[in-house]
């Protein structure tokens, strides 16, 4: 996941109101318990500290999205009276829930947010193609494109006479294939698609397939759907979960890999708190590996003001000349200084072997970059 967008809530200090809201209920009803979840989300925040300024701000953001018919929820983060982002979410946050703490709680928006694969889905038939463009939030058409339209059917006779008649067939066949998959490859560049679907019948789907540029070739799914067929939502989550975990777990087995010391004996991963924080203070961390369900992703640390500030004790901050200093989750802490440093962060949780594992140890981990010597 690129956490780019998260830039903006490391540009002021805390304390932050962290609030995850579920907008994937839809009834008569809804207007009005959305109301009480803005009441409580604000009485939440205030229980814990929250200061009234922010509160309300919460509160009044959560009443806005009182009519939204968005499918999922949205993340708001907010400070000093006002929200700072609020970005949606590709799947809902299992009922809501609002923290009051030093760092934004940002990393539970790896799950919910962070691997929302985005499809290209063809349509294919042999005179060309619809593009639609799919994911969590968006369902949108994505262009078409038009092939020669004659001869594209062969005749039922077996006369030797009509083989020219078939031969042109073919090449009209061969031509459309190459023009649809010249046009998806534009389509996927555009969009920045994680995943290709082609649906159609399996003679031009393969076509389609075959005449795709090769770095394209491992996101591509065939959807077992004659010509005509429109993908459920069901069929079209089903190919994007898979992408997903696949995903994961090439991350997973990336991970394993760099556990190894290589020729110099450098380790090209680090896993554990302390590790970790070395890594982050000196900038090493290439991808943050989070397994939500670790145990020390909550993790009591110590950070300062600038994001590589950041120690397992509070005594080891004063060492290094910081004089102020919170305690923050360890998670959090380094999600912050990934952002820093235009590190990207990946959720293991759809790899099921991480979990069976403990990999990485105790939930965090770190693939590391390595600066040569002057």
């Amino acid at each position: 996941m690129d956490l780019a967008f998260l830039h903006p809530l490391y540009e002021h200090p805390g304390p932050w109101a962290s609030v995850y809201v579920d907008l994937s209920r839809h009834t008569e009803d809804t207007p009005h318990e959305r109301h009480l979840t803005a009441e409580a989300m604000s009485r939440e925040l205030a229980g814990q500290g929250g200061d009234e300024a922010t509160c309300r701000a919460v509160l009044d953001a959560i009443e806005e999205l009182k009519h939204s018919p968005e499918p999922h929820g949205r993340a708001l983060f907010a400070r000093a009276g006002h929200v700072v982002l609020d970005p949606p979410l590709a799947r809902a946050p299992q009922g809501g829930w609002a923290e009051w703490t030093s760092l934004p709680r940002a990393t539970p928006l790896l799950d919910l947010t962070g691997e929302d694969a985005v499809a290209v889905v063809a349509y294919i038939d042999r005179r060309g193609a619809e593009f639609e463009l799919r994911s969590a939030l968006a369902r949108e058409t994505a262009g078409s494109v038009t092939g020669r339209q004659w001869p594209v059917h062969r005749t039922s006779t077996v006369d030797w006479s009509e083989r020219h008649f078939q031969l042109r067939v073919e090449n009209t066949w061969e031509h459309n294939a190459a023009e649809i998959a010249d046009a998806l490859a534009v389509c996927q560049e555009e969009t920045r698609a994680d995943l290709l679907i082609l649906v159609g019948e399996d003679r031009e789907r393969r076509a389609v397939h075959e005449r795709l540029p090769k770095r394209l070739h491992d996101r591509v799914v065939e959807a077992p759907h004659g010509a005509g067929s429109r993908l459920l939502d069901a069929d079209v989550e089903e190919a994007r979960a898979t992408h997903v975990r696949r995903h994961a777990e090439a991350e997973l087995e990336r991970f394993l890999a760099a556990r190894a010391p290589d020729d110099e004996g450098r380790a090209g991963a680090a896993e554990g708190v302390p590790a970790l924080i070395e890594a982050a203070r000196e900038h090493r961390i290439d991808e943050l590996v989070v397994r939500p369900d670790g145990g020390d992703t909550h993790r009591e640390v110590w950070i300062g003001e600038d994001p590589d500030q950041l120690a397992v004790r509070r005594t080891d901050l004063k060492i290094l000349g910081e004089q102020h200093s919170w305690s923050a989750r360890a998670d959090d802490a380094l999600i912050r200084s990934a952002v820093a440093t235009n590190a990207p962060a990946i959720s293991l949780a759809p790899a099921e072997a991480a979990r069976e594992q403990d990999v990485p140890t105790g939930g965090l981990g770190a693939l590391l970059r390595w600066t040569e010597p002057d």
